[in-house]
């Protein structure tokens, strides 16, 4: 037992010594290109200073969250974004709150000991979000509108709540009824978590309007994207959704994943990031999906919406159950 604390300390200590270095893209790079190629104990301390630098991003430098996953995306796959590069507006790298890190690392180690459910989860990184300092929505709200048509939700009222009535009402074969159906059959909430609850009004624009349509259309995503509702494909819907919109939420998911990744066995890894990479990139190469107005969509076919929004389906490098195999195995 004391072995394993103070592997678990050592590790601790090691990616406090990353996480607060600013990102040098060009280091960063060769971290994702040598994360592929590399076995072992060296493999796995590269694992960690490439999720350190994701946890980075997400925490204390939103503004460089885009550049940062084009470029993971450049060393694992080998070949750039098919997508005009977000501009990162100004920003200061910080070390943050220890808080925040210890925060982040019971999570992590939590879900590692199966004491986590997925809502749990989500809950909990969501909390991380208050500990990354006062400045943080605001620079990442300055973030935001630098994604492709983002800027035309600036001043948007946050839509209104979505009614299951209507969406039992959609013809069959719709998207809104194939929407209702996977709300009722998985019960699910419409709105994932209480926007109330979680205070998203008070939240600079556009992020007020962008975190409750987030919410709201989670699930719509993952029809009309082709992601389908297990653990692997809510990890690659995460990146599709911060890919098109710097979605604050997915990057520090995705941080928490990425160092229980780098503490995985040599199998998951590889999983992980091919996941990631082909996700992040079907989101940034993906019109702007967040402006379509789902209300007038509901009696289409998703054929339709795919055909007039210009969306093409997730192509999935892995099984989607692969996890759910791996765990009954």
């Amino acid at each position: 037992m004391n072995a394993k604390r103070m592997k678990i300390s050592e590790t601790r200590s090691f990616f406090m010594a990353h996480v607060a270095s600013p990102i040098d893209l060009g280091q960063f790079l060769k971290l994702a290109r040598a994360s592929k190629f590399r076995q072992g104990f060296v493999s796995r301390s590269i694992r960690l200073r490439l999720s350190a630098q994701l946890a980075h991003a997400a925490f204390l430098a939103p503004e460089k969250l885009a550049g940062v996953w084009d470029t993971l995306t450049l060393g694992w796959q080998g070949r750039t974004i098919q997508a005009p590069p977000v501009q990162s507006p100004e920003g200061l790298s910080e070390a943050g709150d220890p808080e925040l890190w210890q925060a982040f690392w019971d999570v992590a180690e939590d879900a590692i000991a199966g004491k986590l459910d997925a809502l749990s989860i989500t809950a909990r990184t969501a909390a991380l979000g208050a500990l990354a300092g006062e400045a943080y929505q605001a620079r990442t709200a300055a973030a935001a509108v630098n994604y492709p048509c983002i800027d035309q939700l600036l001043g948007l009222e946050p839509p209104q709540r979505i009614r299951l009535e209507q969406l039992a009402a959609c013809p069959a074969g719709s998207i809104g009824s194939q929407f209702h159906d996977l709300i009722i059959e998985n019960e699910f909430d419409l709105e994932v978590l209480d926007r109330d609850a979680i205070g998203l009004a008070g939240l600079p624009a556009p992020l007020d309007y962008l975190n409750t349509r987030i919410l709201q259309s989670h699930d719509l995503w993952h029809i009309v994207a082709g992601y389908e509702t297990t653990a692997l494909h809510e990890i690659a819907l995460s990146a599709f959704q911060m890919a098109q919109f710097g979605h604050a939420y997915s990057a520090q998911f995705l941080a928490v994943t990425a160092v229980i990744g780098s503490l995985s066995s040599g199998f998951g890894w590889p999983v992980l990031m091919t996941t990631l990479t082909s996700a992040w990139r079907h989101g940034r190469e993906t019109p702007p999906i967040m402006l379509i107005n789902w209300e007038n969509e509901w009696e289409k076919s998703v054929e339709q919406v795919r055909s007039d929004f210009g969306i093409c389906p997730y192509i999935r490098p892995y099984p989607a159950d692969l996890i759910e195999r791996r765990l009954a195995a």
